[in-house]
């Protein structure tokens, strides 16, 4: 199918993939000081540190994997992280109620972010050989 071999569709296929990586890197930088207090609500002091390490990873690993450069080591980053995330932000065995059931939600969406940084991983060679023949 055309389209799928299109530079353009594997672009948009690659911002849409890392979109929740580099909008919260980019609230990050813009509001610093109010995600540095969340950082600290979440126990990672101190939390100017986390927050300013988060948004470097956030932003630099998703610009890797959109111009696909180092796309296996910036995915591999991306998806330790987001597996971090879950016992930090989102511990819904030790909650109760709606809030286990949104945290719960959001640890299963993780989940599939991770299924589609390793398909990016391996699908990334095979775009690379075929732009080097065209």
């Amino acid at each position: 199918m055309p389209i799928l071999d299109a530079r353009a569709f594997e672009l948009v296929a690659r911002l849409l993939l890392t979109f929740v990586f580099w909008t919260s890197g980019l609230a990050k930088l813009l509001d610093f000081s109010a995600n540095a207090t969340v950082m600290d609500s979440f126990g990672l002091y101190p939390g100017w540190a986390f927050n300013l390490a988060t948004l470097i990873l956030q932003l630099g690993a998703s610009a890797m994997i959109i111009l696909d450069r180092g796309t296996w080591l910036a995915a591999a980053a991306l998806a330790i992280f987001t597996v971090l995330t879950v016992p930090i932000a989102h511990p819904f065995w030790a909650k109760s109620g709606e809030a286990a059931f949104r945290d719960m939600t959001v640890a299963l969406e993780h989940i599939s972010v991770i299924g589609g940084l390793a398909i990016v991983c391996v699908l990334s060679p095979f775009h690379a050989r075929a732009r080097m023949k065209a």
